[in-house]
């Protein structure tokens, strides 16, 4: 069994992107594996966690004390790990996680993607680091990354670190999942 820690959403979203994270957290129960969250029962974060355990899997939350309220922490994790700090809650997901999926969010899930990727890009992990992106929502962000690539500041190499996918099929045969 493999922990896949899933970076999305905690505030509102489009009806799609509720169903895309519904779809990753049913076929990761259902592949008997587990779920890593950032631990909040809100948004996309809730979805998916709601979603792995209707599916069967087992869903392990992290949440740092300043969120617990803010996210509503998802009581209802198999295990919820409350840390002091934004940095603790990272670092324990990252430990936990076999694989990284990235699925659509804001400034907080560009972080945590760009700290994962970067830790695997310099040799600090061999996790496999996947966006799944099946709408759009980060093209501008890849196709500006692909500009820092032809001007020298992004490796080529680095950009090969992150697996753009658009299905969650895709998505979890990168993780080394097949449906």
């Amino acid at each position: 069994m493999s922990a896949i820690c899933v970076y999305c959403a905690s505030g509102p979203v489009a009806d799609r992107h509720l169903a895309l994270a519904t779809e990753l957290g049913t076929a990761i129960g259902a592949a008997g594996h587990s779920l890593v969250s950032g631990g909040g029962n809100v948004s996309m974060m809730g979805a998916i966690a709601v979603a792995t355990r209707k599916a069967g899997g087992q869903t392990v939350g992290i949440i740092p004390k300043a969120l617990v309220h803010r996210e509503v922490a998802d009581v209802d994790a198999d295990q919820l790990v409350v840390t002091d700090t934004m940095r603790e809650r990272k670092q324990q997901m990252d430990d936990r996680a076999d694989a990284f999926i990235t699925l659509p969010g804001g400034i907080g899930t560009l972080e945590e993607l760009f700290e994962t990727w970067t830790a695997g890009y310099l040799g600090m992990h061999d996790k496999p680091v996947v966006l799944l992106d099946p709408d759009g929502h980060y093209k501008p962000l890849l196709q500006w990354l692909d500009t820092l690539a032809g001007t020298g500041f992004v490796s080529r190499s680095a950009l090969d670190r992150l697996l753009v996918t658009r299905t969650v099929p895709e998505a979890l045969a990168g993780c080394g999942i097949y449906l």
